[in-house]
């Protein structure tokens, strides 16, 4: 096994980027071949465009603010409440659109590990679907 640094990150340092479903992240620390961890922000009353995943699949953990997540795969859908202490997952395929509630007290605020790590620089990896709502960001 080859050894890799031990790296720390501090979010307020992270650079802040778009992702394509037009949430606010944060690109923190990577493994390489394994994983990576970012901290996705949402405005209250923001939603996201809908899209799948071609390579990567997720686990979310929320850490503040309040929404809704909807997901769709292999026949089965659902819209699930995010929340402060709230983990949910985002298997490979999945079509998935998150929001943050208009009386969220702040942002909706979620640490999510990608594995493997999300490719950077992918034009194709962001797949558009459909979603349950309109977006409003981008």
């Amino acid at each position: 096994m080859d050894e890799q640094p031990f790296r720390t990150a501090e979010v307020e340092e992270a650079p802040v980027v778009v992702a394509p479903d037009g949430a606010t992240v944060r690109p923190l620390l990577s493994l390489d071949g394994l994983g990576s961890q970012a901290v996705f922000e949402l405005s209250p009353g923001a939603v996201t465009r809908a899209v799948s995943h071609a390579t990567v699949q997720e686990l979310w953990y929320v850490t503040a603010g309040r929404g809704r997540i909807w997901r769709r795969q292999s026949g089965h859908e659902s819209v699930d409440v995010l929340r402060a202490g709230t983990s949910v997952s985002v298997p490979l395929g999945t079509a998935f659109q998150f929001r943050a509630d208009p009386d969220s007290p702040g942002p909706l605020r979620i640490v999510a590990v990608t594995m493997p790590p999300w490719p950077d620089g992918s034009t194709t990896e962001a797949r558009p679907e459909d979603g349950p709502w309109p977006p409003t960001v981008g």
